[in-house]
């Protein structure tokens, strides 16, 4: 199964951007996932360059992280304690049942929704759980952040497609896979430190702008280090929601 064009080109150029720029998790609520679904091996689907993998490998006693695209992956390759396998959602590089747990964080737009749910059933084990996280800002209303919002969707690739969390109808093929029970949701708040420079290696980071040809994609990024600028934005903390939905694969 082949990459997204537009997920390749800026994913493997602003890796590092991404991985300086973008919120990490919550890691108590990660824990609590973990000791819920009773998970030692656990499985970090479209691990990118490992922020949630990371907090993972803190509580879990195997972790496996399958990301395709290169450039993500050598960043990713620096966490010790993890294998890290080259695959995608919808050829998973792994046995039947070989995993108690499956972690999707910040990825399902991007994946086959006619495939990637039949693939991740799977690869858990009965009654293993699977987790699919989105990280939700919660600056609505706050000047600089409503400017930068702005200027994305003034300056981003024009084909970008698919965005997030209500992009796609991902939730709609979890529930038709057949080897999977009920979605439960639920919403963890947190909060993200970040600075001027970390939140334009963020923006960065988005496909929609990682991906624009390099002169466009440095205009963009000019402007929204201006903004930063005039409001006087260094060190600040954003606040997240970051939303959890879970379900767990069924007997036989």
């Amino acid at each position: 199964m082949s990459v997204d064009p537009r997920a390749a080109a800026a994913f493997g150029a602003m890796a590092e951007e991404y991985d300086r720029g973008r919120p990490g998790w919550p890691a108590e609520a990660i824990a609590d996932l973990v000791e819920r679904f009773a998970a030692r091996t656990v499985l970090d689907l479209a691990a990118g360059t490992g922020k949630l993998t990371e907090v993972l490998a803190d509580v879990a006693p195997e972790v496996v992280a399958v990301e395709p695209v290169e450039g993500m992956r050598r960043v990713l390759a620096r966490l010790a304690g993890v294998r890290v396998l080259d695959g995608t959602a919808e050829a998973i590089p792994l046995p039947d049942a070989s995993v108690d747990a499956v972690f999707v964080a910040e990825a399902f737009h991007w994946f086959d929704l006619a495939r990637a749910p039949a693939e991740i059933a799977r690869v858990l084990r009965p009654g293993g759980g699977l987790a699919v996280l989105w990280n939700l800002p919660g600056e609505d209303g706050v000047p600089w952040f409503d400017e930068i919002v702005a200027l994305v969707m003034e300056h981003r690739l024009e084909e970008s497609g698919r965005t997030g969390h209500d992009a796609v109808p991902w939730r709609e093929a979890l529930e038709a896979e057949p080897r999977l029970g009920p979605l439960q949701d639920e919403e963890v708040v947190h909060e993200h430190h970040t600075d001027r420079d970390r939140i334009v290696d963020q923006i960065a980071s988005f496909s929609s702008i990682g991906a624009l040809p390099p002169d466009r994609r440095a205009t963009a990024l000019a402007a929204v280090g201006d903004v930063l600028d005039r409001h006087g934005v260094d060190d600040v903390t954003v606040t997240y929601r970051a939303a959890i939905t879970t379900a767990r694969r069924l007997d036989g």
